[in-house]
């Protein structure tokens, strides 16, 4: 009898249902894009936490309508989800308010100085910049000092992760590899911050609201009578704890190895590799837990990614959605057709995709130089990828040259990864061969690799990648694109931030 796992999926934009074999084929899928989140000001992005358990209970149902053979011979299911979401619960483990999302641009009011020695030991290493825009994310703080009738009502937070598997099982615990948000978390310990540690102050989180955290891989409980009739799920059906949905991605993308590293072309675009040793991939910026024990993620984040691409269809290309109504072809598939003719380097533009500036660099901005009359809007879109690309390969190179690992391929993912063309300028700018494996669904992948290993069905993580994973494109290096593209990126990207921190910062001065 073959032996397969459910996993959800629960991305920003839409969740997936998928069912994999233990040979990582995929056998079933339902996908449901959500509503457009809630927005009560500008920048602000809300997302109700029961819509969640509501689009993944209609999941569940049609997968389980459809497919019944399917989840019969289902044996366990696990979930993975997006990042720093934070759900909010009263007492009876009832939601308090809406979630913020990870992507809101609010900040929180950072104007109560933390303790003497915290303030010294930040000053001393030059963090006190970052520290305070680490500060600003933290937006239960936010909710604290703008909505305290509401934060006397919370009793317990926890992520969408926590939140899910607790409307599954009924128990309120989550796994440490998916605790990645701006909660106090030791992200090397896997485990709460104690009140003691120099980090505890910027969170300001009392701790007998965070709930507990479990190994991935544990099974967290089964699913209940009451949520079998609601959700189609078998009664019983184990779920097992996992991680979050980049760890899975990078996991789903074979990247266990020494010489690996994971690219996501996502709404957050990252870059990531696994490593048994902790280390910081930029100054005191963690390392985050692995969904596999034992391991870590060090990761660098261009926070806008690829929702810059959707950011440029909505506002410069529009007229190709006909097009595209006429041809079948998405929008996306019409401007990666456009800049197929356009040179590397976009004809001399280059572009720093500081849409939404990281926390190491919190004055960055977004920029584009290098315009002439001969530029299109196509040279402008090829520029938001190669700059892209330019950044995570910074960060790459950061995370080779401190984790002392040196990476002789990558492998990609996400929306953007389904482009040969996007594969194929990312092979250019890092001069390293990028592989694709047999589905774009890798985050899903991870999850039921993590899945099958937990259930024993694999006595190693290695094992079920090797059964699981295929690399089945690879995207060779063109030689005369990485020569200009080397050039563009030692000596005008890599040279770019200095020369306009200074107006970065002025420009603070004016925001709204």
């Amino acid at each position: 009898m073959s032996k397969n796992v459910l996993v959800i999926d629960v991305g920003t934009q839409s969740m997936r249902g998928i069912i994999f074999d233990e040979k990582g084929n995929l056998l079933a899928k339902h996908q449901i894009k959500y509503k457009p989140y809630i927005s009560k000001e500008s920048g602000y992005m809300e997302q109700s936490a029961e819509m969640y358990w509501e689009v993944l209970c209609a999941i569940t149902n049609v997968l389980a309508s459809k497919n019944p053979e399917l989840l019969n011979d289902t044996i366990a299911m696990s979930v993975d989800t997006f990042r720093d979401t934070a759900v909010l619960l009263d007492k009876d483990c009832n939601v308090v308010r809406n979630c913020i999302l990870w992507s809101d641009m609010r900040t929180a009011d950072t104007s109560r100085k933390l303790p003497i020695k915290q303030r010294f030991l930040f000053g001393l290493v030059g963090m006190s910049r970052p520290i305070k825009a680490i500060r600003g994310r933290v937006l239960t703080n936010w909710i604290q000092d703008n909505e305290p009738e509401i934060w006397d009502k919370v009793e317990k937070v926890t992520l969408i992760s926590g939140y899910l598997n607790y409307k599954l099982t009924g128990n309120l615990v989550d796994s440490y590899a998916s605790t990645i948000c701006h909660l106090p978390f030791y992200n090397k310990g896997k485990r709460w911050l104690k009140r003691s540690e120099l980090l505890f102050p910027v969170f300001n989180m009392p701790l007998e609201k965070m709930i507990d955290l479990c190994n991935p891989g544990d099974v967290m409980g089964t699913v209940t009578e009451q949520v079998s009739k609601q959700s189609g799920l078998p009664q019983g059906l184990k779920i097992i704890a996992s991680g979050s949905d980049k760890s899975c991605e990078t996991l789903g993308g074979g990247c266990l190895a020494k010489n690996v590293a994971s690219v996501s072309f996502g709404t957050s675009s990252t870059v990531q590799f696994s490593t048994k040793k902790y280390f910081e991939p930029e100054p005191f910026m963690p390392s985050y837990p692995s969904v596999v024990k034992g391991y870590y993620n060090p990761e660098v984040q261009i926070f806008r990614g690829y929702w810059m691409i959707s950011w440029f269809k909505k506002h410069f290309a529009e007229h190709l959605e006909k097009r595209a109504e006429e041809t079948g072809k998405s929008v996306e598939e019409l401007m990666n057709e456009e800049i197929e003719s356009i040179p590397a380097g976009s004809d001399g533009l280059v572009l720093q995709p500081f849409w939404q500036a990281g926390l190491t660099h919190p004055e960055a901005k977004g920029s584009i130089i290098g315009f002439n009359d001969w530029h299109t809007r196509a040279h402008v879109y090829k520029a938001i990828i190669e700059g892209i690309d330019y950044a995570l390969r910074e960060g790459l190179e950061r995370m080779e040259r401190r984790g002392r690992q040196k990476i002789d391929f990558v492998t990609v993912s996400g929306g953007g990864a389904q482009s040969d063309v996007i594969c194929q300028i990312a092979a250019d700018i890092f001069n390293k061969p990028v592989k694709r494996v047999q589905t774009h669904e890798t985050c899903a992948l991870g999850c039921a690799i993590s899945t099958f290993t937990a259930c024993g069905v694999y006595g190693t993580v290695d094992e079920a990648v090797n059964n699981m994973v295929r690399f089945v494109d690879t995207f060779m290096p063109n030689p005369e694109n990485v020569k200009i593209y080397d050039d563009i990126y030692k000596n005008v990207y890599m040279k770019l931030y200095k020369k306009l921190q200074k107006l970065y910062l002025h420009m603070d001065k004016h925001k709204a």
